[in-house]
């Protein structure tokens, strides 16, 4: 009879996790770039009455039979189907259509392995290897939701003020007043895939956003480009963790694609040498839009929640009638407990 009791129990609190799962899901209906949660359930470890029997040569086998002990919680997903659009013309409204997330810091992304290079000059400079980069993952946040804004210095950022990672090609001579990230550096004294935060001169004429990515702007009459935005990849985006202010991070189940060890070297001529036997250096390569199956980018227009209040509504009252279902389970436990008490009487 206790066991029943407790049976009911954990059937009210795998139901009680299920309905703060879907009310959070319809909270967040009008959340932009928000994944919706999924509940699931298991079932508990079964006790033994009997134990099964093989047949023999007189009678058939028996089953075993065994008594449940409840139910306890599986799972809860973070389902990352695409959402909706929204049209807001807004040009710094950027709506991701398919594989991918924004990748976005709070501070410089830097290099863990300080792999430096030596240019013409005798100027020593970190060096990023093969384009890869060793993200701080304490700086580092993925998300979809893509309504950027300018800073005060004209560089595009989130709401919470957290820089948007991308690519910017600048000249050597650029790089010592350039307030950017891990640099890779030609023979040639050029420096080329600086990663960090993409800036807009404040005196731009206007600005644009490709597809790919790209991020122009009209200056003086010349379209310049202020930088390229990198997208992650993740082979189980819904591994990555939930941090709230609609961001993610990185797990080690999230499975990033092109997360890969090689091992680097720099020759007497300044060459960075890779040899993919090696795993020494753990490096984690960004993609372009529209390359490597990742997203296109849609400038005015925003990624909307992918909660479906339809079906929301209709997991609330499965949840509901489940919980209710499980207290009279424990109330007729404790009224045939009160029959046993009573036959003594």
């Amino acid at each position: 009879m206790l066991r029943s009791m407790y049976a009911g129990i954990s059937g009210m609190k795998g139901f009680q996790t299920k309905l703060d799962v879907v009310g959070n899901n319809i909270a967040n209906v009008n959340t932009v770039g928000f994944k919706k949660g999924r509940t699931t359930f298991q079932d508990m470890m079964s006790q033994p009455v009997t134990g099964a029997s093989a047949p023999t040569n007189i009678r058939g086998g028996i089953n075993p039979s065994q008594v449940g002990t409840g139910v306890q919680l599986g799972t809860i997903d973070n389902i990352h189907t695409q959402g909706n659009r929204q049209t807001t013309q807004r040009p710094l409204d950027l709506q991701l259509e398919g594989d991918g997330m924004f990748v976005f810091g709070t501070g410089l992304v830097y290099n863990e392995n300080e792999l430096t290079y030596t240019d013409g000059d005798g100027n020593e400079f970190d060096a990023d290897a093969a384009s890869g980069l060793d993200f701080a993952q304490t700086n580092i946040s993925y998300s979809r939701a893509g309504n950027m804004y300018l800073d005060d210095e004209g560089y595009i950022v989130n709401a919470n003020g957290q820089y948007l990672i991308g690519k910017t090609d600048v000249m050597a001579g650029a790089a010592s007043t350039t307030n950017t990230d891990p640099t890779n550096f030609q023979s040639d004294g050029i420096v080329d895939n600086i990663y960090g935060r993409i800036q807009i001169p404040g005196d731009a004429e206007s600005f644009s956003i490709q597809g790919n990515g790209k991020v122009t702007y009209i200056l003086n009459g010349q379209t310049m480009e202020a930088g390229q935005i990198m997208l992650a990849k993740f082979s189980n985006p819904g591994g990555l963790n939930k941090t709230g202010s609609n961001m993610f991070q990185d797990s080690v189940n999230a499975g990033q694609l092109a997360r890969i060890s090689t091992d680097v070297d720099v020759n007497a001529d300044g060459e960075i040498i890779i040899d993919p036997q090696e795993e020494n250096v753990d490096m984690t390569f960004l993609f372009e839009p529209e390359s490597n199956g990742t997203a296109s980018i849609v400038a005015g227009a925003l990624e909307m929640s992918n909660v479906d209040l339809s079906e929301e509504f209709t997991e609330m009252i499965t949840a509901q009638r489940g919980f209710q279902a499980n207290t009279r389970i424990i109330t007729t436990s404790d009224e045939i407990l009160q029959e046993l008490v009573n036959l003594k009487r």
